[in-house]
């Protein structure tokens, strides 16, 4: 038998042992660079208490002239690496969630050169705010399946580069920051991952977008081209808040219900850092006391991917999160796109 039907027969047999998911280890980056509500005013016509009042949002994050969406990237993995205690080498995935990245053919590839994952594949998974979500999601039906035993996902956005930063209604919103997360094949029947719903709904994808510039140029022969770029972000804010205020609560409750989960078990409530009022909103829906809702927004903005990672390691690192705890999230925004996921944390403490 050749070495391919060898390694072709091993990989069948693998796919054949279904495994479980780990959450082993996290990490997050953002910018040096903090703009408060008070300096953002100078720029627009708005103020501190305007912001506050309707986001929650009190500062947010912006990548510098010396800085880029890579570099954050490459930190975020590391130090979940290092809280994990693993080498580059040992991953066999990198799934990289971002809607901006530094180069539209993908910047997966150069984020596994960065920290030298040489046996890693890697690929760029765009799902706006819900990208970390999916890519979580995404990552651990490789893991089940037997094909791969270690995965890096990374949610990372630099929405900084495509905010009206003289619109002030949405450029109050918004910051940059890369947040990561390892998976690791369960051998001993456990999954931290205990259950997930994806929902998308295309139809409604008017009210947040990042479309592309509309200009045609001649090309020859009466023929034209389409120009590269895009527009800034555009945004019904009105529309995406009772968006989400409606389908977060409800994919929810459909995954607790499917998982005959009482809210009781839950540890933490992390959604999407998108606004404070929507947090508010969802807990209230679940009798969830505040305590419990995971929420740095005020520091950071609306991060898209990157935010319920960052808000993971922060809640991971500051002793918030401890091992065995039980999480649920959802993730939403443009698409539309929303999902929810019922997570346990088995990661160090």
């Amino acid at each position: 038998m050749t070495d391919d039907a060898l390694n072709s027969t091993a990989l069948v047999k693998q796919l054949q042992s279904a495994s479980g998911v780990l959450l082993r280890g996290c990490g997050s980056a953002t910018p040096a660079r903090s703009i408060s509500n008070d300096e953002l005013g100078k720029r627009v016509e708005t103020n501190d208490a305007w912001i506050r009042s309707r986001t929650g949002i009190s500062a947010r994050r912006v990548v510098g002239s010396e800085e880029s969406l890579a570099e954050l990237s490459g930190l975020a993995a590391e130090r979940a690496l290092a809280m994990a205690d693993w080498q580059a080498d040992s991953l066999d995935l990198i799934v990289l969630a971002t809607s901006t990245p530094d180069d539209l053919f993908g910047s997966a590839p150069r984020l596994q050169a960065r920290i030298g994952a040489v046996n890693a594949a890697a690929f760029d998974l765009t799902a706006a705010c819900s990208g970390f979500l999916f890519g979580l999601v995404t990552a651990a039906q490789y893991i089940r399946s037997g094909a791969m035993r270690r995965i890096l996902v990374v949610g990372a956005d630099q929405l900084s580069r495509w905010v009206d930063w003289d619109d002030r209604r949405s450029c109050v919103l918004f910051g940059d920051a890369a947040g990561a997360l390892l998976l690791e094949a369960s051998d001993n029947g456990q999954d931290d991952l205990e259950g997930f719903l994806l929902r998308s709904d295309g139809s409604r994808g008017e009210v947040l977008q990042l479309p592309q510039v509309n200009e045609r140029r001649a090309l020859i022969g009466g023929a034209s081209h389409q120009c590269g770029g895009f527009e800034p972000i555009q945004m019904n804010g009105q529309e995406v808040y009772k968006f989400a205020v409606r389908e977060v609560p409800a994919i929810l409750d459909s995954l607790l219900r499917a998982t005959s989960t009482n809210t009781d078990s839950i540890d933490w409530l992390l959604l999407h850092q998108a606004n404070q009022r929507i947090l508010d909103a969802v807990a209230e829906r679940f009798s969830m006391p505040n305590d419990k809702v995971l929420s740095n927004l005020a520091a950071y903005g609306n991060t898209s991917a990157a935010t319920i990672a960052l808000m993971l390691d922060e809640a991971v690192r500051d002793g918030r999160i401890q091992t065995g705890h039980r999480i649920a999230s959802s993730g939403f925004g443009a698409g539309l796109s929303w999902g929810a996921a019922l997570l346990r944390w088995s990661g160090p403490a």
